[in-house]
């Protein structure tokens, strides 16, 4: 079991799960650039958040809801939880992530919102078995179900947290296609840093572009 004092953000784990080196250079090194991609989370995100909690029928839904597991290590923020009732006794919680563009090749989105059911289990004693996210470009939820692939997943990814912040090293830079899209390629400078390709090769396809 974690102290408070420790416990990490559960939305590193999907940058963990992205890339390492990302979780590392803005977790570690607090280095954070915004692009039109995180400008668009950023005011989905507040939109969600500005709709408050609201009733329908048996189902409270609340957001913005603070999370932790001690068991985990993590503490973070829940965009929207649906918590059903029956004659007042809490059954469900059904967890909702908000992200702005669309289904991906990776698990990283799923291991986040994994890591949010975990803290809903252990805070509620409840289990919760499934939950969605919504992506903003297709305007749909996409189901998650919990299994054990997934748990063990975002209990690996916890520990790798963990042991990187432990660690206090930043990862090396690989260069791959995913780069394209992260906001923080001019900073990490995977090309460079991997070590690939010369300073001089790089400044010279630059100038080119």
């Amino acid at each position: 079991m974690f102290a408070e004092d420790e416990l990490l953000p559960i939305s590193a784990l999907q940058h963990l799960v992205f890339c390492p080196r990302q979780c590392a250079l803005i977790h570690l090194e607090h280095i954070w650039d915004d692009n039109r991609y995180t400008a668009e989370g950023d005011i989905l995100h507040a939109h969600v958040h500005d709709l408050g909690c609201e009733t329908r029928g048996d189902t409270r839904i609340a957001r913005n809801v603070p999370l932790r597991s001690l068991a985990l290590g993590l503490a973070g923020v829940a965009d929207c939880v649906a918590f059903t009732y029956v004659d007042r006794q809490l059954v469900a919680a059904f967890p909702v992530e908000y992200k702005r563009g669309k289904p991906k090749p990776h698990r990283a989105d799923e291991v986040q919102l994994c890591a949010q059911a975990l803290c809903l289990e252990e805070m509620l004693g409840l289990a919760v078995p499934a939950g969605a996210l919504f992506y903003g470009q297709t305007r749909r939820r996409q189901p998650v179900v919990f299994d054990d692939t997934l748990r063990a997943c975002a209990a690996d990814a916890a520990q790798r947290l963990h042991a990187l912040f432990a660690a206090r090293q930043t990862p090396p830079a690989a260069y791959e296609k995913k780069c394209r899209l992260c906001s923080l390629l001019h900073r990490c400078m995977p090309r460079v840093a991997s070590g690939t390709r010369s300073a001089r090769t790089y400044l010279m396809e630059a100038q080119q572009l």
